[in-house]
């Protein structure tokens, strides 16, 4: 296989496996929200290069504005969870002097009282936080729903590990030179033909790689 052939594969590779694991944050994050009754779920993404937490995935209130937003990785609860690595319920999210969203609540026009936060470790080092807003109140946190959160966040560490991974290999590819969008676009088109138009997108591809050598 030549060079370029090899890196079509891998662009295509590596961007089906990202958005693999983007589905699977929100999957994570819908099925938080819905098993807990909770009004929001959401996951941040820890980014080592600019120490920031990044809305990766939210399910529930603020889901459109919240996608993507970053905040200091330092800052509020999802910040003191990560840096202590601690989880943290919060029947008042408002009396807590921890409590740094207001401008998030400014952004999405939802103010959440209850929180369920957890630190999300792969390998022990932190790579983002899961939180689970307003879910219905109960005399107490129960130790079943810890339980139960552990195993959302253990799933959720997972997937932001391979995300992280699949985006470094993606800057790799950048970095070499690559058009790793274009190079996907025509690696996944040509493998959806079938006979003599599979046929006919290997010769052109060929004969463009020999042209490019000249």
């Amino acid at each position: 296989m030549s060079d370029d052939r090899l890196k079509a594969a891998v662009a295509a590779g590596v961007l089906g496996a990202e958005e693999a694991y983007r589905r699977l944050l929100q999957a994570t994050v819908d099925t938080a929200r819905g098993i807990f009754a909770a009004r929001a779920s959401s996951v941040f993404l820890y980014d080592e290069e600019t120490d920031e937490l990044v809305f990766e995935a939210v399910s529930g209130e603020g889901a459109e504005e919240l996608l993507g937003q970053r905040i200091p990785s330092s800052t509020g609860i999802a910040g003191w969870v990560l840096v202590t690595r601690q989880p943290l319920v919060l029947e008042d999210v408002t009396e807590d002097p921890r409590w740094g969203g207001r401008e998030i609540s400014e952004l999405t026009g939802y103010v959440p009282k209850g929180l369920m936060a957890v630190p999300l470790l792969h390998a022990e080092d932190p790579v983002g936080v899961l939180n689970v807003l307003d879910r219905p109140q109960r005399e107490r946190f129960s130790l079943e729903e810890m339980e139960l959160l552990g195993l959302f966040a253990n799933q959720a560490a997972i997937a932001l590990d391979l995300l992280r991974k699949s985006r470094r290999a993606r800057a790799v590819l950048e970095e070499s030179g690559t058009d790793v969008e274009t190079l996907a676009r025509l690696a996944g088109r040509l493998d959806e033909l079938e006979g003599k138009e599979r046929e006919a997108g290997i010769a052109l591809l060929r004969a463009l790689e020999s042209l490019l050598k000249r």
